[in-house]
């Protein structure tokens, strides 16, 4: 008798086990930045046990697709279309996703209003698309509709000034703009006046506005790319492309306010070459920020302490050339790192004091220069 227990207690072991849903494997999206066909926005299946990637689909109805934004629902995605990056005014593209197969149906196109678009956010209701315009130095709102498609665009400042370094901040260049977690402003690193612009955001109008203080300052010829903030909203991160450093801000959510605490390098301390920092990304829990410098082709990465300040872990190669952007898996274990000119998608484990080892294969991919995650 206890000899046929021990048998239905196993039996109904394994058909629990048989019957426990299997975990859903991420849809990495990856734009690649190029002419033509090869212009497309691709789609892999994440393998969470082994960190390997696999192709699903790829579409080709943007040409030199450049940045991309998921909506919070996770039902659309916004591409940059740049197919005259630099030249004449862009535009943004929407598409809806068609379940979790990795295809995409686009549903319209609307004008960024700016030359080389480089930066697209949506706020959390899914109403407002932002975008930084670079080379025009400006930001603006789009809003959007019930079935993701694009409005036209409501809100659009054009910065003022410059700074230090007369190659590269002689004029606004506006390079992201990003919202607030608690959804009431966003805030944009412009890169020609070393300044992180604050704007107040009304997502059911689609709309922003100039927030008071209307910015804060970098160090001079710091040259402010990309921001983000901490996922418990109290700090926020900017790395400077032309210092090759990250500033750190503790962040008075009321008022939207900044305030500088650390300035960190993303380099080792021997290196006198010529590099510029590209894109920065937190883990999930908080604990760890990695950085890239492109021509040192590496990544920075950084324990996060209690009062939001860095301290350096270590700076390992990115395999690839240029870095250019990175993303990390929900489950904070898998980052993936985008080297544009050297067009190769790499996927790195992030072990539990936060160093990185490569997993799965590198992924040959032309100029990718965004990485978008959906569950």
């Amino acid at each position: 008798m206890r000899l046929l227990c021990i048998l239905l207690v196993s039996i109904l072991t394994m058909n629990t086990a048989k019957s426990a849903p299997a975990k859903p494997q991420p849809l990495v999206f990856v734009s690649s930045f190029a002419a033509g066909e090869k212009g497309a926005i691709h789609a892999y299946r994440l393998n969470l046990k082994s960190g390997a990637l696999k192709q699903v689909a790829s579409n080709d109805q943007v040409e030199h697709p450049f940045f991309l934004a998921l909506s919070d629902d996770q039902r659309f995605l916004y591409s940059i279309d740049a197919s005259s990056f630099g030249g004449e005014i862009n535009q943004v593209a929407a598409f809806a996703l068609k379940g979790r197969s990795g295809n995409l149906k686009l549903l319209n196109r609307q004008s960024t209003h700016g030359k080389a678009s480089c930066y697209l956010d949506v706020d959390a209701t899914g109403k407002s698309l932002l975008v930084a315009n670079y080379l025009t130095g400006d930001v603006g709102s789009i809003p959007l509709k019930k079935n993701g498609s694009l409005g036209k665009m409501e809100s659009l400042f054009r910065h003022k000034g410059s700074s230090v370094d007369p190659k590269r901040q002689k004029a606004p260049y506006a390079h992201c703009v990003v919202v607030s977690p608690d959804n009431r402003f966003a805030f944009a690193a412009d890169l020609g006046i070393d300044k992180v612009m604050s704007y107040r955001l009304e997502p059911e109008l689609g709309k922003i506005t100039q927030n008071k203080p209307s910015f804060v300052k970098v160090p001079a010829g710091s040259g402010p790319r990309h921001l983000t903030f901490h996922p418990n909203g109290k700090f926020v991160y900017v790395i400077n492309e032309l210092a090759n450093t990250i500033s750190v801000f503790s962040y008075a959510a009321k008022a939207g306010k900044l305030t500088e605490i650390q300035n960190i390098s993303t380099l080792p301390k021997d290196f006198g070459g010529r590099t510029h920092t590209a894109d920065l990304k937190i883990t999930p829990n908080g604990k760890f920020l990695y950085g890239t410098n492109r021509g040192h082709d590496s990544i920075g990465g950084y324990q996060i302490s209690k009062d939001g300040k860095l301290k350096l872990i270590e700076i390992i190669p990115s395999l690839g050339k240029g870095p250019q952007n990175l993303a990390i898996a929900p489950d904070g274990r898998h980052l993936f790192c985008a080297n544009m000119p050297g067009n190769s998608l790499v996927t790195f484990r992030v072990g539990e004091a936060g160093k990185l080892k490569k997993v799965g294969k590198t992924i040959e991919v032309t100029m990718p220069s965004c990485i978008m995650i959906a569950e």
